[in-house]
């Protein structure tokens, strides 16, 4: 089965037959009450320190994003709605799912990949959570997903360009970005939400007329989700200007031109956007550019990841952790 029936695209951008509403709105501007509140691989990858603390007692609501907690309560009150997604997706679609990554990627472990597999245990041990099975395909465009559907132990995929074109600690904030989904148990949802992106109305008993009028909800959630899963890749990084290189990189990155890449000018370039699409014209503009996509755009996310990284709450969650002792310093 081919494989973009199955992802869940968790980094790049997908489109969607979604317009804005103004829950969204807050996402994108400055006066929102979100924003007040708060070297390439060798061949042998090199296990890098991930930071100087461990969240020993983190729970999700710690780092959630507000607009994920208020989208999550919104879908959580549709009657039946996990009932509806679980169903739709169903063991066969699951045990499909398995089986593809296990027979088209390279299942990472202690003596598969050893470093890039302990790079995903000290990001677990960092937020507190599980490791799950990583695997690591064969794909030029570069993106991580994560799939957890009926209880299966869940797995994240790395494509093989996003371990060219990412810094040992960039792909470490990949992992937790993707670890920030099963922390928050955003599992099913998530798996649902990125099948409709994919093409939702092409996938056999998923029903149009229910994904119609499921879509709208499902990706304002979504958005808001990826916003929260920056988040905890901040959490691991512990360096904002990590996080930022990745969505820059995602955005215009290649591996010949990564070392010339600039975190500060692109941080520049997101606040010039924001300036620019102030004016109600400019909301408008920016209205129809992000209408069509499942994620807010890289600019948007850097803006936000850089802005919560000043605030009280994230610099309270610094002073709650501990020191972590597993892993070696770079």
């Amino acid at each position: 089965m081919a494989s973009v029936s199955l992802s869940s695209c968790c980094l790049t951008q997908k489109p969607s037959s979604l317009f804005l509403t103004s829950t969204d709105r807050s996402l994108f501007t400055s006066n929102s009450p979100q924003f007040r509140s708060r070297k390439k691989f060798p061949s042998r990858i090199s296990v890098c320190r991930a930071g100087p603390v461990v969240f020993r007692n983190l729970d999700a609501d710690d780092f959630r994003h507000p607009l994920d907690k208020q989208n999550t309560m919104l879908l959580r009150a549709i009657p039946g709605l996990d009932e509806i997604i679980k169903a739709m997706l169903g063991t066969v679609a699951e045990q499909v799912m398995l089986l593809e990554n296990i027979g088209t990627s390279v299942l990472v472990a202690k003596n598969q990949l050893p470093d890039l597999h302990q790079l995903m245990v000290e990001a677990a041990e960092i937020l507190n959570v599980e490791a799950p099975n990583l695997y690591v395909r064969q794909n030029p465009v570069p993106n991580a997903y994560t799939l957890a559907v009926s209880g299966r132990k869940p797995f994240v995929v790395v494509h093989t360009s996003l371990v060219e074109l990412l810094t040992r600690r960039e792909l470490q904030a990949v992992l937790a970005h993707e670890l920030g989904h099963l922390k928050c148990d955003h599992g099913v949802w998530l798996t649902f939400a990125n099948i409709l992106t994919l093409g939702a109305y092409t996938v056999p008993g998923l029903g149009g007329l229910i994904a119609q009028r499921l879509e709208e909800q499902l990706f304002r959630w979504l958005r808001a989700a990826e916003l929260t899963c920056d988040r905890a890749a901040l959490l691991v990084a512990q360096d904002p200007k990590v996080v930022v290189s990745v969505l820059m990189k995602l955005a215009g990155g290649c591996p010949s031109l990564a070392d010339q890449l600039n975190v500060d000018a692109f941080l520049d370039q997101a606040r010039s956007y924001e300036k620019a699409s102030a004016s109600p014209f400019g909301w408008y503009v920016r209205n129809a550019q992000t209408s069509q996509l499942s994620h807010p755009l890289p600019v948007l996310r850097a803006r936000e990841i850089d802005e919560w990284s000043r605030t009280q709450e994230y610099i309270s969650l610094l002073r709650r952790a501990s020191p972590i002792k597993t892993v070696q310093n770079m």
